[in-house]
């Protein structure tokens, strides 16, 4: 029994028990799960190999790479082999850009409609269920010149260094909090990379509160491997802590680094700037779905709404992994078996009490996983200066190039929401359909109205949720109701 490889929009079939979009550690395990219970399942993902961006390229590093990447990078291979060995259908440099309920009048066993992308061609298929497990996208860090050349982030750099082994060769300083942000240095490290300095934002604060989570963050799997890191780092370069201005300057790409911090003013020489502040859930496709979300304080995020057992508001639809809640590798693995036992119970393939007694040993997983989570999430809460520009000229769109000051202006006028925006400015309406600056303009709202983000709301998503061509789109079937509502008339068959 192996994989059935699907390169051809052709070659997809009309229905299946289960669609899982994204092939993490997440969607691996809920495929595997689903799988061996007998249902006919479909993995989609954008990139070319398995594994997500945790285990991206692992199949294919040497064994210099995985020394460089690490144990924990390498452990995903295991959980790759096990997914070769199913009897799921996997679709990789597939696009899911919708998923909707189908109108009234349908079979409920049809349950939901899902536009795929692939090689240049559109189809729509029917799927019983839908696991997202789309992972995480890094937090918008919209400091001055953060759209200069030579400033990207860490995340795109260990996208190098994995998939082609790249790295920096030039003065690299890498800025920022979170736990990437120290094992991207140490993979940095140890391929040679000459890193100049890590500039720590971390609030000073944050120690305090996230005291009262020591002991279980000691007692999890995170505490020594995290220890050993943190040394690592500080041992083979220089760590500036309590940075609490940043900015990157240079005439046509990046030729400084200028930081505050308890020490004064530095101005540091850089060829690469690599910035992160945390790993925030992928919201857009769940969101487009219609499922329920809430804003959730500790991380600065909001997150879809989720039970136990991963179900949404929207029935057929589950949320497995980091798209859920940020939870890492492991424990997305852990979420991914019980999303892929929650359908299988749906379906009819468990009784509840089957599914429970399943999932004993999986909770009990969880649970180890998940210990010292609230430790790491309380102490690397990105700081409200990086979160929420200070300059007004700092730009929060990219895509539209639209500036803090033009957010406040049109706060300013009585604009209360993401979506009342887009009547003043495009903010959000680019490429990148808002990934890169939901966050900011949710709280940059906020502040000026002195309310919570909870009720400035996200933007209000829609599908597609990718760019799809108009020629794949115009190629997609129609229904005789739809041509004569676009057409008024029919034409003839001879």
């Amino acid at each position: 029994m192996s994989v059935d490889h699907l390169t051809r929009i052709e070659s997809f079939e009309e229905v299946y028990d289960l669609l899982i979009v994204g092939a993490g550690p997440a969607g691996l395990s809920a495929a595997v799960t689903a799988s061996e219970l007998g249902l006919k399942v479909l993995l989609c993902d954008e990139n070319a190999s398995l594994g997500g961006q945790i285990y991206r390229g692992v199949t294919e590093a040497s064994s210099a790479q995985k020394a460089c990447l690490g144990r924990d990078y390498a452990a995903g291979a295991k959980l790759i082999a096990r997914f070769a060995g199913s009897s799921s259908s996997y679709a990789p440099r597939t696009a899911v850009w919708s998923v909707l309920p189908l109108g009234a009048g349908a079979r409920e066993e049809n349950g939901l409609e899902v536009g795929i992308s692939l090689d240049g061609a559109a189809r729509v298929i029917m799927v019983r269920n839908v696991i997202l497990a789309t992972g995480a996208l890094e937090r918008p860090f919209p400091i001055p010149g953060w759209t200069l050349p030579g400033v990207m982030t860490a995340g795109a750099a260990q996208i190098a260094l994995k998939t082609s082994g790249l790295v920096p060769n030039g003065r690299t300083i890498l800025a920022g909090t979170g736990p990437l942000l120290y094992l991207l240095a140490s993979q940095l490290i140890d391929a040679g990379a000459p890193i100049a300095t890590l500039i720590d934002t971390t609030p000073a604060g944050n120690r305090r509160h996230a005291l009262s989570y020591v002991i279980d963050f000691a007692r999890s799997p995170y505490g020594i491997k995290g220890l050993r890191l943190f040394s690592k780092v500080h041992r083979h370069i220089r760590v500036i802590h309590g940075a609490h201005t940043l900015a990157a300057q240079g005439r046509d790409r990046l030729d400084e680094v200028v930081i505050t911090h308890p020490g004064g003013t530095e101005r540091l020489a850089a060829d690469l700037l690599l910035l992160h502040q945390g790993v925030v859930p992928n919201l857009n496709l769940s969101l487009a779905t219609g499922c329920n979300y809430g804003w959730n304080e500790t991380p600065a995020t909001f997150s879809p709404d989720i039970d136990e057992w991963c179900v949404t508001s929207i029935p057929g639809v589950f949320i497995a992994g980091d798209a859920g809640g940020i939870v890492g590798a492991v424990a997305s693995a852990s979420q991914g078996e019980i999303a892929g036992l929650s359908v299988a119970t749906r379906m009819g393939r468990l009784t509840e009490a089957q599914r429970d007694a399943l999932a004993v040993p999986v909770r009990a997983r969880l649970k180890n996983a998940l210990r010292g989570r609230a430790f790491i999430d309380t102490l690397f809460r990105p700081a409200k200066a990086f979160r929420i520009p200070v300059h007004s000229d700092a730009i929060v769109c990219r895509c539209e190039e639209v500036t803090a000051g033009g957010i406040r202006d049109a706060a300013s006028l009585g604009v209360v929401g993401p979506n009342q925006m887009k009547a003043f400015l495009r903010c959000g309406m680019g490429p990148c359909q808002g990934r890169l600056c939901g966050l900011t303009v949710t709280e940059i709202l906020a502040e000026e109205h002195g309310i919570s983000p909870a009720d400035v709301g996200y933007y209000r998503l829609r599908a597609p949720v990718k760019p799809v061509a108009l020629k794949e789109l115009a190629a997609l079937p129609k229904t005789d109701a739809a041509v004569m509502a676009v057409t008024g008339f029919l034409e003839k068959q001879e």
